[in-house]
């Protein structure tokens, strides 16, 4: 697979060619994008919360890596001005023509299947225990047995769907220093049930995302998603989790 250096993102860079379909999955309408490097399930920058959801994919699925969970690779999707698209639709070609530019794609999973319900308990306590972890750090309230957001391919979960993540950055005007240390109710969590492991586990994590690590997940974040001043948003994004971080013993 060859992509093209990006010139804004450490991330690599395809270009978008032809819109395949619409995927049901999730209210933001993505769609599989044709590229000369293949397919790439796409999230699209024009949908209604914008940038902010492509941020926290990005970052959240960089830490999730970093902590030895596993997220489909990344890549960013250039698409062109009236990009052309097999899927008629206008609604879809309002929102293609809206996202012309940078959009975030994904490793189309060939052969995986969501999660179930009458697996949940069965899922390795090593991996429960992390994915419990890492969304009390971030703050994603989206992973419940309704919506698990994980996907089993090859005997492998992989974690998906973390727009939801980082709700503070959606008004970064309101974030004070009270959001990092906001408590996270484990009670709708899909794996609730190894609370009891997340001191341990947070003991055994927390050290693998130095802010060097921080820093790492949100240089891959496209400057021009971040606003007039990118290196100024890094910092706060960098900072925010840091303090999050530290106050995480307290209350888990």
């Amino acid at each position: 697979m060859s992509h093209v250096a990006s010139p804004c993102a450490a991330l690599p860079q395809v270009e978008g060619t032809r819109v395949l379909r619409r995927e049901r999955r999730g209210s933001s309408l993505p769609v599989i994008v044709d590229s000369p490097s293949g397919a790439w399930f796409t999230k699209l920058h024009g949908a209604s919360q914008g940038v902010a959801p492509l941020i926290a994919e990005v970052i959240v699925a960089e830490l999730a890596e970093a902590i030895g969970l596993s997220v489909p690779p990344r890549v960013l999707v250039t698409l062109p001005a009236a990009v052309p698209s097999d899927d008629i639709n206008d609604e879809l070609r309002d929102l293609l023509d809206a996202s012309a530019g940078l959009n975030l794609g994904f490793t189309v999973l060939e052969a995986a299947r969501d999660l179930t319900a009458a697996e949940v308990p069965g899922v390795d306590l090593y991996v429960a225990a992390r994915v419990l972890w890492l969304d009390t750090v971030v703050q994603n309230f989206d992973r419940s047995l309704r919506n698990p957001n994980l996907m089993m391919r090859r005997g492998t979960i992989w974690l998906i769907d973390h727009g939801a993540a980082l709700p503070f950055h959606h008004d970064w005007s309101a974030v004070t220093d009270a959001h990092a240390v906001r408590p996270y109710d484990v009670t709708g969590h899909l794996f609730g049930w190894v609370a009891p492991l997340l001191d341990d586990t947070h003991a055994q994590l927390a050290p693998l995302l130095s802010r060097e690590v921080l820093a790492g997940a949100v240089d891959m974040v496209p400057d021009r998603w971040l606003g007039h001043d990118p290196a100024s948003r890094r910092a706060d994004y960098v900072r925010y989790l840091s303090a999050r971080l530290a106050a995480l013993r307290g209350l888990i």
